[in-house]
């Protein structure tokens, strides 16, 4: 493990133009005010949230009952972070206010002990902790101190942070390894990340000791869930579906070598697994984080970026097992992939990390929502037939159109802090270097160590392949070269650059003085192949430009997607229309067609006719109606 890099604050940066400008935007004037309303139940004829209800029946302040799921708080603790980000980049007055209410929510439902969950304080008090396993109180306040972090952060407003240290104090209290205390761990692990951002924010060792704790406890024997469930005079199956796997507590995490079970959990452990091996300069666990990450990448992760291959426990299911009708590909899960690469990046600057965040957020992350950013998608399916989707009980978990809210609503507001802190993924920097890993339009000021850095780097990627970076400071810099790059060419102020490659990234020494570099990477569409061992995706092939995934959709090539056939060598082709920006492609093929109505017969009864194949975006499939959608398309040998 290399000296860890740190990533940067969103504070540090805007982001302007490209493709992302008009999306951060679109966050604070259309995403964010909708999701407020959405929470306080304001948007009639949508599932209900209930979440701010809850807050305030929890505070006293309103008469009723908890709604809804047990970690409907989480919701607010994410929709806080992304408000804080947004304030981080604009001044907002009237967002500011409405955080600032969140806030004060907060601390009046706040127990006088410091506890905070509106389920148990809307239930019952007495059975908190009880069930670590189900009902998500660790997850939730995670998020909640993730939103309180950031918002202090943003603001210099301590109220959020004081309110939210108290209930971790709580818990720190509660749970670990001493005599008297709980030696649970969580059953949806989320609360590592936020202990670690809270360490960073204080540097009291108690928070990081408490996120080691929560990682080196689970998976011990005898089993602390099983044990629990027992108590709770429940049957607990350790193998089934939702056994000891489905919560990644099957072995100790150091001996975990395939990500398995609920591939959100999965990956927020890990993310919190790295996290605590960078600050406490863990190579074993590093190692077992590298392990993870290259199977989860390397078996069981699709094209799209997208990662759980079933329904049943929104979970991994074994090596390249990938189907494409009946993925899950949980929205979160993508979100929590780049969490995941981000940090081995911290202590691995290697291209396959930023490969695999490229792969999410330009596909699954931004296919999770639609243009206008008022509808979401919680699976993301390869391939999209809407009548099976609606009555084959196998696949019904698949939408065919985003829904304007989810009644497990954790994906929208994921995307709206995934999105809004888009700079602490793009760079990072270490002692004498700042490493640029995805190419977000817009200016960065930040420190290499002592060494102060200025980058703007202007572009339109990856719906063009041009990138222009300005650049002063001592420092050195390193660019990632993405692998699916064949041709490129990098320029100093208008002359070939010196650079070395290694490991994904062109490294140039500093210093630099305004220096302007141009690098092109060349876009060019091409066929990728699954291996053959993915069985779903056999004589298929997709289409990529860049980073980017296309599909072939029903409002370009009618429906029986299923009957188009690529040929083998045929050109793929960018036409001139474009859908939100991005190029479209086609290419020439055939569309089969059935002779005559029998349903079996000893020869072939299909016809061909020639067809043009149309394919756009997947991150923007759906947005133009109901339909059928497929990314891998049948090939031919003419």
């Amino acid at each position: 493990m290399n000296r860890p890099a740190e990533m940067i604050s969103p504070a540090s940066a805007r982001i302007q133009g490209g493709v992302f400008g008009p999306i951060l935007e679109g966050i604070r004037k259309t995403m964010l005010p909708y999701q407020w309303k959405v929470l306080n139940d304001e948007i009639p004829g949508i599932e209900k949230s209930h979440c701010i209800e809850n807050f305030r029946i929890a505070a006293g302040i309103s008469q009723g009952e908890f709604y809804g799921y047990v970690f409907q708080d989480s919701d607010l603790g994410k929709w806080l972070e992304a408000a804080a980000y947004c304030l981080m980049a604009h001044p907002d007055p009237e967002l500011e206010a409405e955080a600032d209410a969140a806030v004060e929510l907060l601390a009046a439902a706040q127990q006088p002990d410091g506890y905070l969950n509106t389920y148990f304080t809307c239930t019952d008090l007495t059975k908190r902790f009880t069930n670590l396993r189900d009902c998500h109180e660790l997850y939730c306040a995670g998020h909640l101190l993730e939103g309180a972090v950031a918002y202090y952060e943003a603001t210099g407003k301590s109220r959020v942070l004081e309110v939210l240290r108290r209930y971790i104090d709580y818990i720190a209290d509660f749970f670990g390894p001493g005599e008297g205390q709980c030696h649970g761990y969580p059953g949806h692990p989320e609360i590592e990340l936020a202990l670690c951002r809270l360490y960073d924010l204080t540097r009291e060792e108690k928070y990081l000791r408490l996120a080691k704790y929560f990682i080196d406890e689970r998976g011990k024997q005898p089993s602390y869930y099983e044990e629990e469930q027992r108590k709770l005079s429940r049957e607990f199956f350790a193998n089934g579906a939702y056994g000891l796997k489905y919560f990644q507590s099957h072995l100790p995490v150091r001996r975990q070598t395939k990500m398995e079970g609920h591939a959100v959990r999965a990956l927020y452990l890990a993310s919190g697994m790295a996290d605590v091996a960078l600050r406490t300069e863990d190579e074993a666990l590093f190692r077992a984080c590298k392990t993870l990450f290259d199977n989860v990448t390397r078996q069981r992760m699709y094209l799209t970026g997208g990662v759980g291959s079933t329904y049943i426990g929104e979970a991994f299911t074994f090596d390249y097992d990938l189907p494409g009708d009946r993925a899950y590909a949980e929205t979160c899960a993508s979100v929590a992939l780049v969490f995941f690469a981000a940090r081995m990046l911290q202590g691995d600057l290697r291209g396959k990390y930023a490969d695999a965040m490229e792969a999410a957020l330009y596909n699954t992350c931004l296919a999770g929502m639609s243009m206008d950013m008022k509808r979401y998608f919680y699976v993301n399916p390869l391939t999209v037939f809407p009548e099976a989707d609606e009555k084959d009980p196998g696949k019904q978990h698949v939408a065919p159109e985003r829904k304007p809210w989810l009644a497990c609503a954790c994906c929208p507001p994921n995307l709206g802090r995934l999105l809004s802190s888009l700079p602490r993924y793009a760079v990072s920097v270490s002692e004498n270097l700042a490493a640029v890993h995805l190419y977000v339009s817009g200016t960065y000021r930040i420190r290499a160590g002592e060494r102060p850095v200025s980058l703007r780097i202007d572009t339109d990627y990856p719906r063009s392949g041009e990138i222009a970076i300005t650049v002063s400071g001592e420092a050195d810099l390193a660019l990632h070269l993405p692998e699916w790059v064949h041709r490129y060419t990098l320029k100093k102020n208008g002359k070939p650059a010196e650079y070395r490659e290694k490991d994904g990234y062109l490294y140039l020494s500093g210093p630099f003085s305004e220096d302007c570099l141009q690098m092109e990477l060349e876009l060019t569409p091409e066929r990728v192949y699954a291996n053959a061992r993915v069985r779903d995706c056999a004589m298929q092939a997709a289409v990529r430009m860049g980073p980017v995934v296309y599909c072939a959709e029903e409002a370009d090539n009618g429906d029986s997607l299923h009957l188009l056939r690529l040929p083998e060598k045929v050109p793929l082709r960018v036409i001139p229309e474009k859908l939100n920006g991005f190029s479209l492609l086609e290419a020439p093929g055939w569309r089969l067609e059935a002779a005559d109505d029998r349903l079996y017969s000893t020869e072939h009864s299909v016809r061909r006719k020639a067809a043009v194949i149309r394919f756009i975006p997947y991150c923007l499939w759906a947005n133009r109606g109901k339909g059928e959608m497929r990314v891998f398309l049948y090939e031919s040998g003419e």
